[in-house]
């Protein structure tokens, strides 16, 4: 009789780090390759092409409509009434046609007096049809399992140039079926987090030309475990500390170029290796590692923030290894015509993703079009070749429309 089975996002990043990874001696994977493990894995996707095309980046860019996932804080500067946005990015589609990433973003400026809005999101990550056998091999069921997130956060400006927001997120994860035959009914996994965040802007002189200097930051995905199996196997949430500066300076009148720099840490304590416990004669202490993994499994999400900064065995130096690094440009033309390109950078110890980006946009003054494309430095890489598209409408620009056709 077929118990109820489960499928997790953790094999899927796990073929993602084969896939990826460089040829090491068996040592060196068994006592450095370690990424850190989460559950709902799919909310470090970046999902707006934006974002994206810069290197997935976005902690001190220009506001726009999908600041809720970079930094929710910005909102507060944004220079339009509200937005809305819908993104679509075919994931892993270099392995299957049918795993894809939704996200839908929204903003709003109360009042009159321009300090502060309003916003919300909704994720929804699908991982296609699963097919999966009965008990004889000739019965089965067609699965689809998914992720959601929905979330609304609030952002103000404290003074002319520094706002903060905060955002309050609902995660749902349904990775398991049960069947027709078995006793029991698997449930999806629940869980709650918050991000808070940070930004400032000033407008340095340099020469003659007025320049933008911003910086950023966002704690985000701050909460519960998510319990998959009925709380049997409990998962860190991607908890994430971003930092980010972005230097925009005119080339000429209508041109306009901005250099960014974002830099990234998982709060989330990496899981123990057998390697790093060792008895007097240099041999692994089984029992030291079982009780270091039964620690790292009942450590909270709370705990697991602050237990981050300290849980590398090789100090200082392998604790940076857990920082990702990205850099990126954006060339615009009369705020119309947007050019952008960027590179992601991952310690081939915790992962191995890297990757160059690029892509473009088109707005009009409703309406705005953009696109990115990811190309990875191995070619054996799923994420190859990722494409992302986002269309947005600007309210302002939706009202003045309106407005004329009356």
């Amino acid at each position: 009789m077929m118990k109820h089975q489960h499928i997790s996002l953790l094999a899927l990043a796990g073929l993602l780090l084969a896939a990826s990874m460089p040829a090491y001696a068996d040592g060196d994977i068994k006592n450095d390759f370690n990424p850190i493990e989460t559950g709902v894995t799919s909310l470090s996707i970046a999902p707006d092409a934006r974002g994206a095309s810069m290197g997935d980046l976005g902690a001190a860019t220009e506001p726009d409509v999908n600041s809720q996932f970079w930094n929710p804080s910005k909102y507060a500067f944004a220079y339009s009434q509200g937005g809305v946005s819908i993104s679509y990015t075919p994931w892993l589609r270099k392995l299957v046609n049918d795993i894809f990433l939704a996200n839908v973003a929204g903003y709003w400026k109360l009042g009159s007096s321009d300090i502060q809005a309003v916003a919300a999101s909704l994720r929804y990550f699908s991982l296609g049809e699963v097919n999966s056998a009965g008990p004889t091999d000739l019965s089965g069921q067609s699965l689809h399992p998914y992720e959601l997130s929905v979330d609304a956060g609030y952002s103000r400006k404290l003074s002319e140039k520094y706002s903060m927001g905060v955002v309050f997120r609902y995660i749902y994860s349904d990775l398991g079926f049960s069947t027709s035959y078995a006793g029991d009914q698997t449930v999806g996994a629940s869980a709650f987090a918050f991000d808070i965040a940070g930004y400032f802007t000033t407008y340095p002189i340099i020469g003659r030309n007025e320049c933008q200097w911003s910086w950023g930051w966002n704690i985000s995905n701050v909460g519960t475990k998510v319990n998959y199996n009925n709380g049997q196997d409990p998962a860190f949430l991607p908890a994430q500390l971003r930092l980010g500066t972005t230097f925009t300076f005119p080339l000429a009148d209508y041109h306009n170029l901005a250099v960014s720099l974002d830099l990234t840490k998982l709060l989330v304590p990496a899981r123990p290796l057998p390697g790093n416990y060792l008895d007097a004669d240099g041999q692994e202490d089984e029992r030291a590692y079982l009780d270091a993994l039964e620690k790292w499994e009942n450590t909270s999400g709370i705990s697991g923030i602050f237990k981050s900064f300290s849980d590398a065995p090789g100090g200082f130096s392998e604790e940076m290894k857990e920082i990702n690094y990205s850099i990126g440009a954006e060339y615009s033309y009369n705020n119309q015509f947007f050019v952008r390109a960027g590179y992601f950078h991952e310690s081939a110890m915790k992962g191995n993703r890297q990757y160059f980006t690029m892509g473009a946009g088109f707005s009009l003054n409703v309406v705005r079009l953009d696109a990115a494309y990811m190309l990875a430095t191995a070619q054996t890489s799923p994420l190859d070749q990722t494409l992302r598209f986002t269309l947005s409408f600007d309210m302002d620009g939706l009202r003045e429309l309106l407005g004329r056709r009356r």
